[in-house]
């Protein structure tokens, strides 16, 4: 599966359009690491607690549009974009999504 952030595909082209396609996950980080990652906050700079948690969140919000796109008979995801926001004080919302579309060589 080749995913793109903007609307060609190098070598390619666009043969059919399937429809949007996006893959969500929350995540939360646990108490410890809630606890750890305030105290780092205190000094300034990166926590990596939350960047690790983000990372993740990120990678498993393209695995889910992958597959998402997959059902859809997709062979390719263009204008793939990320969301996020905060659900209460601990949680986390990212979205991955984009353009299902099946190319062929040019």
């Amino acid at each position: 599966m080749i995913i793109a952030t903007s609307e060609i595909i190098a070598g390619h082209r666009v043969r059919e359009t399937k429809g949007q396609c996006f893959g969500v996950v929350v995540r939360s980080r646990g108490l410890g690491g809630n606890i750890t990652a305030s105290f780092r906050s205190l000094a300034g700079g990166e926590i990596p607690e939350y960047t690790q948690l983000l990372e993740q969140a990120r990678r498993h919000a393209v695995d889910r549009m992958t597959k998402n796109a997959t059902a859809m008979g997709a062979n390719a995801i263009v204008m793939m974009r990320f969301d996020s926001s905060e659900i209460g004080q601990t949680m986390s919302e990212i979205v991955a999504y984009g353009t299902a579309v099946v190319i062929e060589p040019l």
